[in-house]
């Protein structure tokens, strides 16, 4: 046959190389071309064991630095978001603003009450001891009891029995922080949070070991946790802006579900007998066992995670006065001068207002709101230049976020709407009729302090 009959039929003329049909039908390995659904990497998929993330490794011990904290406790609040000014040199955002995603977490201060020390053994860490100062809020004996209503409440009764209350510890804890000091290799600090300045239903407080680093040895450790015993810890003091962090946490709940969407798996055919959203084959006859590695249905969400490298955009929170007064102007950046709080227009949804400081990281965070984050220092050396970015705000969304906001504060929302909204309205009409009650009162003083007239005769 001709050359050219040859190119039209096999289609071969829209080819730029008469060749490359050939080289194009050549199939690279399976896995690329159906690779299996879901990581291997996250099992067993079942529900975590605790409900506040657990902390497995602390950052490695450094001598040549002053003793520190290594971890702290929030409450996710809600997210919303920013606008930024990129400075990344080389970057084609350099210099260009961008909008991006935030969470809010709530970190009330949290109060040292305890130390521990470790011994390290060739198994592994062991516990030496522990010493306790002297006073406990209830909040903290509330997580020694399964039930507190029911309970005794003598928890602590006996250790710190005849200390005097100005002491920090008793005779019992100096004791066991000499046998820290001596022969642990390992120091960690007892802390718990302050669940009740927060607007939630729970009272039992969250407790957690927070490794104590840095400093020569490990007097140094113990004096350091020492002086923060019965005092509050700022998150300020363990964390600071543009630091990149680790979160840790237990994700959202969901229960038990199918492969599909568990896993991902792709459906079968319409018409497939007794279902579609299942696997179709689960194994070889032989082995007479189903493989770990085949997708099946089972628990979805409420696992342990650990997310690694969240910038932190900021750290602020109200201002108390010295009169009692709060100040709440953390919403404020350099370019947007509104008076505003954190807490966008009606609350976060689910959770409500924030009161206390509170910790903005970058994009999102594991877990639905109320949920305990834990923060931990992050493990490795930070070298990208998105680590060593320097976070300049240059506006924070307070609108609503329940429905469509366009208000970023009430006073501007009754700027734009003008009449009164009808939940204000009777508080207005209660004032004007106590103004009015007020008023009458001072005018009947008044009259009745007024002399009387003389009867002419």
């Amino acid at each position: 046959f001709p050359s050219s009959l040859l190119v039209v039929f096999f289609g071969l003329h829209r080819l730029q190389h008469p060749f490359s049909l050939f080289l194009s039908t050549a199939m690279s390995h399976r896995k690329f071309e159906a690779p299996r659904h879901g990581s291997l990497g996250f099992l067993p998929r079942k529900r975590s064991r605790t409900h506040r993330g657990r902390i497995r490794s602390f950052p490695r011990d450094r001598k040549d630095v002053p003793p520190h904290l290594t971890a702290f406790i929030g409450y996710k609040a809600g997210m919303t978001h920013i606008v930024r000014q990129v400075v990344r040199v080389g970057s084609k955002l350099h210099n260009k603003e961008v909008v991006e995603a935030v969470t809010i977490l709530e970190t009330p201060p949290m109060i040292a009450v305890g130390v521990v020390g470790y011994v390290e053994t060739p198994r592994g860490l062991r516990a030496l001891t522990s010493a306790w100062s002297n006073f406990l809020n209830e909040d903290v004996k509330r997580r020694f009891y399964k039930n507190w209503y029911k309970a005794k409440k003598l928890a602590f009764s006996k250790y710190n029995a005849g200390v005097a209350k100005e002491k920090a510890f008793g005779a019992t804890a100096e004791r066991e922080l000499k046998r820290i000091a001596k022969s642990a290799n390992v120091v960690r600090l007892i802390a718990h949070t302050q669940i009740r300045n927060l607007k939630l239903r729970q009272k039992k407080a969250h407790i957690i070991e927070i490794q104590i680093n840095g400093g020569a040895n490990a007097e140094e450790k113990v004096n350091f946790a020492v002086k923060l015993f019965e005092n509050k810890i700022a998150v300020g003091s363990v964390f600071q802006k543009d630091e990149m962090i680790d979160v840790i946490a237990v994700t959202k709940g969901k229960g038990f579900e199918g492969v599909t969407t568990r896993w991902g798996t792709t459906r079968l055919p319409r018409k497939t007998h007794k279902g579609l959203r299942k696997v179709a084959c689960i194994g070889a006859w032989h082995p007479s066992r189903v493989k770990y590695s085949v997708a099946r249905a089972g628990q979805n969400g409420y696992h342990h995670r650990t997310q690694i490298n969240k910038k932190i955009y900021k750290i602020d929170g109200p201002k108390k006065l010295d009169n009692g007064k709060i100040i709440d102007e953390s919403g404020k950046t350099d370019y947007d001068l509104t008076t505003k709080g954190i807490t966008p227009l009606g609350g976060f949804p689910h959770y409500g207002i924030i009161t206390e400081d509170w910790v903005m990281l970058k994009g999102s965070v594991p877990g639905v709101v109320k949920r305990v984050i834990t923060l931990r220092k992050s493990l490795v050396p930070q070298t990208s230049p998105t680590s060593k970015e320097s976070i300049d705000l240059k506006w924070i969304d307070t609108s609503s976020k329940f429905g469509h906001g366009r208000f970023q504060t009430a006073e501007e929302k009754t700027k734009f709407l003008g009449a009164p909204l009808k939940k204000d309205i009777p508080k207005k009409l209660k004032a004007q009729k106590a103004a009015a009650k007020a008023a009458a009162k001072a005018a009947k003083a008044k009259t009745a302090a007024a002399p009387k007239a003389e009867p002419t005769a």
